[in-house]
């Protein structure tokens, strides 16, 4: 059995379907929730973007529901929970993190608090009858701090005398550290993600705050950034499939990746063309790398706006995501990919693929998915999901 944190998250949900569909393995999901009706309703709106209501059944019952808050003392489980998962899991995948890269508290919490209390479980089942085969901890590449104009490796990623982007990279950062402090003799897994965003096989996604800051820099008439700067987008379907397949590995031949699109990155201009070949009334817009200074002061004020209706929250909104990420879009930074691809023997798709699609849908369904209710929801002792 594998012990999951996140897998009713974003990319947990890529993780979490692989491996039912596709390995058929069981998991123990920690997941906030006072039953297990609830815990099933949280993994339905987790997994329904991949499979539909009959899938969705057929795996449920290799699912079970651990009760439990990342940052409460224990991981909040209970004692007869905690000792069945030691007892039981023989690996962990620990996806579960706070993305609030503007709150270092949040990220204090999740990411270090959360993380430290994941670790001490796996301390447990390392120390158990079974042991614990393999700890797959994803971090992130913003964990190489503030870069420019680089292609970074997987081992001189990070630099402690290099300064940090946000909390959010900082905190991961040290959330490495302490895994490899405190699992010295375990097996551990430390996958990178890039920027994550859209899925190569449809246009549906149901996280939007990268994709929003990308449909509005889109339409921008001018950009602050170089027309032959690279942009590392990974699409999502990827990330999930390279988290669980090498989880599952016997002997991986490294012990970090980076989930990346690395060299093959397309540039600025070759994603604004990949939009006009789609939509040829569109202009393409000038590229402006000296207004940077200027663009991002004027991004400042409008994510300090206090309004939360009509259009100054509007502008709020727009102002704050691309606070957060207009660093991770302008520095011209790769993370090369070639350990992932060579262990999985395939590249991920070019985000210029599968962007118009993924922009189309995103402004059409106006930043939402439509999600579908399961049907008998309630009655789910009868669906076979455990409940620690």
């Amino acid at each position: 059995m594998i012990f999951v944190t996140g897998g009713t998250g974003y990319l947990g949900g890529y993780v979490v379907s692989r491996l039912l569909e596709t390995h058929r393995e069981r998991v123990a999901l920690l997941v906030r929730a006072k039953n297990r009706s609830e815990a099933v309703s949280k993994l339905w709106n987790g997994l329904q973007l991949h499979m539909d209501e009959k899938r969705f059944e057929k795996v449920l019952p290799l699912v079970s529901f651990v009760p439990g808050d990342l940052t409460a003392p224990q991981l909040g489980m209970s004692r007869d929970a905690r000792r069945r998962v030691a007892d039981e899991a023989t690996s962990v995948v620990h996806i579960a993190a706070s993305l609030n890269r503007k709150s270092e508290k949040a990220c204090l919490n999740a990411n270090l608090r959360g993380s430290l209390s994941v670790i001490g479980l796996a301390r447990e089942i390392a120390e158990g009858h079974r042991g614990l085969r393999r700890f797959s901890h994803v971090s992130t590449v913003a964990v190489c701090g503030k870069r420019d104009r680089e292609v970074v490796q997987e081992d001189t990623a990070i630099d402690w005398d290099r300064s940090d982007y946000d909390p959010y990279g900082r905190t991961k950062k040290f959330a490495e550290h302490m895994v490899r402090e405190l699992l010295p003799d375990v097996q551990r897994t430390f996958f990178r993600p890039s920027i994550v965003m859209g899925d190569s096989r449809f246009p549906e996604t149901t996280q939007f705050d990268m994709v929003r800051a990308f449909c509005v820099l889109a339409d921008f008439p001018a950009l602050p950034m170089r027309a032959d700067g690279r942009l590392d987008i990974v699409n999502a379907d990827y990330v999930g499939r390279a988290i669980a397949d090498v989880h599952l590995k016997s002997a991986p031949a490294h012990e970090i990746y980076h989930l990346s699109s690395g060299s093959e990155s397309k540039t600025a201009v070759e994603i604004g063309d990949a939009l006009l070949s789609r939509y040829p009334a569109r202009r393409r817009p000038r590229f402006l790398p000296g207004a940077e200074g200027p663009f991002a002061s004027v991004v400042d004020r409008m994510a300090s706006m206090t309004a939360k209706k009509g259009m100054r929250g509007q502008m709020a909104l727009v102002g704050s995501l691309l606070k957060v990420f207009l660093p991770y879009i302008t520095f011209d930074t790769v993370f090369d990919n070639s350990r992932i691809v060579s262990e999985l023997g395939e590249k991920p798709v070019p985000f210029t693929d599968y962007c118009g699609d993924l922009y189309a849908w995103a402004k059409r369904t106006k930043f939402t998915y439509p999600y579908r209710s399961l049907a008998g929801v309630t009655d789910s002792e009868n669906r076979g999901a455990a409940w620690a």
